[in-house]
């Protein structure tokens, strides 16, 4: 397991440590120019992923995790090798092409290593290790850079993802395909159409958006309070140092018994509902609620709905799932910032805040609604009418 935590590492540092620290380069000179380098990225990975998830179920998602791992490798060194704009196009598009294979890959493989009872506290050790590359990501990648530029931040990463993949290589065991029935267009659109797999891919993309609006605009509101960048950067860390630590915790539970899939994802989105309304209040104060909140709740909803879904999958169509979920992640990466941002241009950021804290809340509050006229209709049938016997 531990060169899997290792490759989620990889990916989520290499994701954040690179995009954190892209505007201090002299070859990005606009802000178009990083939001396109910022986008092929994601969009490499929301085009690829389901496709690489698809072929670790044809020919085994160790394969597809050394081949990304490698191409991770290979795709940071071009621009190690070459510092030049058009190679720093080129290695990004690469990198995220290469993340697009390995990251569903080890999400495969977790499931698959693990038995049913343990996907909890595997998936939680999993998202922990992710959320300490998300973590240390900006801050290591920052201190690299000013210690060597951007390009010696590109040749930690290329020897990182050999030297993961070399170690995948030799503790990972081969976990061959499963042969399955064939599968029609009609039963896949069925089966992601599934409430087994809509429930908790949702819940991942709303959280997923939550932590991307937290990482991109609460430094934003730290700014209009007065912070300077390292308090704003601290903030940042606080939201991902705590999902890190609740993660595990989440899986434990899951696996004990002591939790449930719905009663988590329920709470883990009304708490980070109730972090993004937390960034609505001023000073730093709300900052710092906001981001605690928003990682905690993320925390909760990321091991359970992994777990989720490696529970209602069958074993030789995990690659197929996981990489469809972490399409529903990129869309939400990517759908949190735009609504925030599109409000926010109307109206105030607090404003967007609030549109996004509302649209978070609403399954948790459609379900206490339900749980209450469920109560209600038990009690008036208990009751019987007004001529019963049992009424008088």
């Amino acid at each position: 397991m531990w060169p899997l935590y290792a490759a989620g590492f990889t990916t989520a540092f290499g994701a954040h440590g690179i995009a954190a620290n892209l505007g201090s380069e002299d070859t990005v000179t606009s802000l178009l120019v990083l939001g396109g380098l910022l986008a092929l990225y994601d969009g490499a990975e929301v085009v690829l992923k389901p496709i690489f998830g698809t072929l670790a179920d044809r020919i085994g998602a160790r394969p597809v995790l050394l081949g990304g791992l490698v191409a991770f490798a290979l795709a940071s060194a071009v621009f190690a090798l070459a510092d030049s704009a058009a190679h720093l196009w080129l290695a990004r598009l690469g990198q995220g092409a290469a993340a697009s294979a390995f990251s569903p890959s080890a999400s495969a493989l977790v499931a698959r290593l693990n038995p049913g009872a343990s996907h909890g506290r595997a998936f939680g050790s999993y998202g922990f290790y992710k959320s300490i590359g998300y973590t240390l990501g900006p801050l290591l990648g920052g201190g690299l850079v000013w210690a060597g530029g951007l390009r010696l931040l590109f040749v930690t990463l290329a020897v990182l993802a050999a030297a993961v993949a070399l170690w995948a290589a030799l503790a990972v065991p081969a976990v061959p395909p499963l042969p399955k029935t064939r599968q029609t267009v009609v039963d896949l659109a069925r089966r992601l159409l599934d409430r087994t797999f809509l429930g908790p891919t949702s819940a991942l993309a709303a959280a997923t958006a939550a932590l991307s609006v937290g990482v991109g605009f609460l430094p934003v509101s730290g700014a209009v309070a007065g912070l300077g960048p390292p308090a704003t950067g601290a903030a940042v860390s606080v939201l991902a140092l705590c999902a890190a630590v609740v993660q595990p915790r989440t899986g434990r539970a899951l696996d004990a018994g002591r939790l449930t899939t719905r009663t988590g994802l329920l709470t883990g989105l009304a708490v980070t509902a109730a972090g993004l309304a937390a960034a609505t209040l001023p000073g730093i104060a709300g900052v710092l609620l906001a981001a605690a909140l928003i990682g905690v709740g993320t925390g909760v909803i990321t091991p359970l709905g992994f777990a989720a879904l490696a529970s209602a999958t069958p074993g030789e169509r995990m690659g197929q799932t996981m990489g469809a979920a972490e399409l529903g992640r990129e869309l939400g990466d990517a759908g949190g910032p735009l609504l925030v941002a599109a409000v926010a241009t109307t109206a105030t950021l607090t404003h967007g805040y609030a549109a996004l804290a509302l649209l978070l809340a609403l399954p948790p509050v459609l379900s206490l609604a339900s749980a209450s006229l469920g109560r209600k209709n038990a009690k008036d049938a208990q009751a019987g009418p007004p001529d019963h016997p049992a009424a008088q």
